[in-house]
């Protein structure tokens, strides 16, 4: 495989959080620009154009469309929030998640100073601008303000030919030697949805 530039290796590897430079992986969002079957090819939202080996036993997700009105009491949610001026948790992001995924908050990097929850949902009611969750987090709880157009995805059973050029693509990445990209979880836009996080 062919390396990238330390330059561009450090604006997209160095540019995530600290948390995920520690554990030596990396979480890559883009256009994909080529796919070879082994390669992915990717113009990086943070970085510019980088290659991702894609393991044969890596699964592949596509996007489907999720709402607030999917959501059900219980539901084990992933809510990327940032902190209003005023204190309150704006969502910015809102998924699924397995219900093995563990639970708890995060530094997350979709955007400066955000923070991923991993809880499940306790509580839905009506409020200015829009919807509040009381997500159970397993240690504690937090009210999270969904505003009105907050994005929102699924994932979904994909496969290997749903990687184009054009589609864009999330994936996060294990940072081998050599500054090597090697893909661990890989979920691509399909029928125009993008994934959110």
């Amino acid at each position: 495989m062919k390396t990238f530039s330390m330059a561009i290796f450090g604006a997209v590897v160095f540019a995530a959080s600290a948390a995920a430079q520690a554990q030596q992986s990396v979480n890559i969002r883009g256009t994909i620009t080529a796919f070879d079957g082994k390669l992915i090819s990717v113009n990086s939202r943070d970085g510019g154009p980088v290659q991702v080996e894609l393991p044969e036993n890596v699964n592949v997700s596509a996007t489907a469309p999720f709402t607030l009105a999917d959501i059900k009491p219980g539901m084990p949610l992933g809510v990327t929030t940032v902190k209003r001026a005023d204190g309150l948790l704006i969502a910015i992001d809102v998924r699924p998640i397995p219900p093995t995924a563990n639970l708890g908050l995060s530094p997350f990097d979709l955007q400066p100073g955000s923070t991923m929850t991993n809880a499940l949902m306790e509580g839905a009611a009506a409020s200015a601008g829009g919807n509040e969750l009381t997500l159970n987090y397993k240690t504690g709880t937090v009210k999270v303000l969904v505003p009105d157009g907050t994005r929102m995805s699924r994932a979904v059973p994909g496969e290997r030919a749903d990687i184009k050029p054009g589609e864009t693509i999330f994936v996060f990445a294990r940072v081998m030697d050599g500054n090597k990209l090697v893909a661990a979880r890989v979920q691509v836009s399909k029928n125009g949805v993008r994934p959110t996080q």
